[in-house]
């Protein structure tokens, strides 16, 4: 994710701070200062490290569960209304989904846990005066645990609770199903916070669209994936493109462009082998510091991203829906170009697919 700093290595795992937390630590020690100087100022940012502390162990809660499946986790990127683990997929198994949903808050509970034997007693009512310098810091702490606990816990996308009925839900109807509902009840979630933060907290607002929108992705997601179960890429992709030879030049990829609609161009070898791939973008680059006859291998992007056509198409859907990603070339068995597999074959054969399920395809 852009505008984040890496401050940390766990294993596979890179933990990162978008900028907007600094902002958000910045108000609450500068709203701190004006109501009780620097002490108080020391104490809530002080309170807010810890608090995010807990957070970073919740995420990495899910991280080491759903490595024990063989997922692993690149980034986890804390941001003013939390962290988020870029988990690649959650596993398929719903038990191993429900084990992985769980162990985040399961780690607050073991926080909650320490910290009332090291005090003796939890007072939730604490929660309300997190910023009462009257109140320990520790205890404050313990109050925060046990209201992520329950606040996860809301069994709404993307919530781990979502995530617990999903798993739940899909032993019974399915993923698909499942995930629907699952999401339906975190939109109507996320339109019922955002109801709430009309009425003096903003930031309430700001949250209901996150989740709202990380329903919606959730469901979108599991959608493509049941659409494109049981198929092949050599089922997606398309058969009719240009490709560029490798010995041609800018004034040749110019013409290509203004000869068709395609905006990615396979350049290949002289025995039909991808090497490289020309992008729209970097054709009309090439024209301010090329000539027309400068050889195309000098702004081509390499290597090129290919996909053999007996795989899978769901195993490559990640690839090919992450923002900005470039069109998949395809290849047979002996490497040479038989297809590309855009963003746009995914779409028509998702709207294929939603007005009959039933359809078979049979292009491979």
């Amino acid at each position: 994710m852009s505008w984040s700093l890496t401050i940390g290595r766990f294993g596979a795992t890179t933990l990162r701070v978008h900028l907007t937390f600094f902002l958000l630590v910045a108000w609450i020690g500068v709203s701190a200062w004006l109501k009780g100087g620097a002490p108080a100022a020391r104490d809530s940012v002080l309170f807010v490290a810890l608090l995010f502390g807990c957070v970073v162990l919740h995420e990495f809660g899910h991280i080491l569960m759903a490595r024990r499946f063989g997922i692993e986790t690149p980034d986890v990127i804390l941001l003013p209304i939390g962290g988020v683990s870029l988990m690649p997929r959650m596993p398929e198994k719903p038990a191993q989904e429900f084990a992985v949903a769980i162990a985040g808050p399961t780690v607050n509970i073991v926080i909650a846990f320490l910290l009332y034997l090291l005090l003796g007693s939890i007072h939730p009512e604490h929660l309300a005066q997190i910023d009462n310098p009257h109140i320990s810091l520790l205890a404050r702490l313990a109050a925060v645990n046990i209201f992520l606990v329950v606040f996860n816990l809301i069994p709404a996308f993307p919530m781990d609770g979502g995530r617990i009925l999903r798993a739940l839900l899909t032993m019974k109807l399915g993923k698909a199903r499942a995930t629907q509902l699952a999401a339906s009840i975190g939109k109507a979630f996320a339109f019922a916070l955002g109801f709430l933060g009309l009425f003096g907290n903003p930031l309430l607002i700001f949250i209901a669209i996150f989740v709202y929108m990380a329903a919606e992705g959730e469901a979108q997601m599991t959608a493509f994936h049941e659409a494109t179960h049981g198929l092949s890429v050599a089922d997606a992709m398309e058969t009719r493109f240009n490709a560029i030879p490798i010995n041609a030049n800018l004034a040749a990829a110019i013409e290509m462009l203004l000869a068709t609609a395609q905006h990615e161009f396979p350049v290949i070898d002289a025995f039909g082998r991808p090497v490289g791939l020309l992008v729209r973008e970097d054709i009309l680059l090439a024209l301010n510091d090329h000539s027309r006859e400068a050889a195309i291998n000098t702004f081509m992007r390499v290597p090129v991203e290919t996909v053999q056509s007996t795989t899978p198409l769901e195993a490559v859907l990640d690839r090919l829906l992450v923002p900005q990603a470039a069109d998949l070339v395809v290849t047979n068995p002996d490497g040479v170009l038989v297809g590309l597999l855009t963003r746009q074959n995914l779409t028509e054969m998702m709207i294929i697919k939603s007005m009959r399920p039933d359809w078979r395809f049979d292009r491979a």
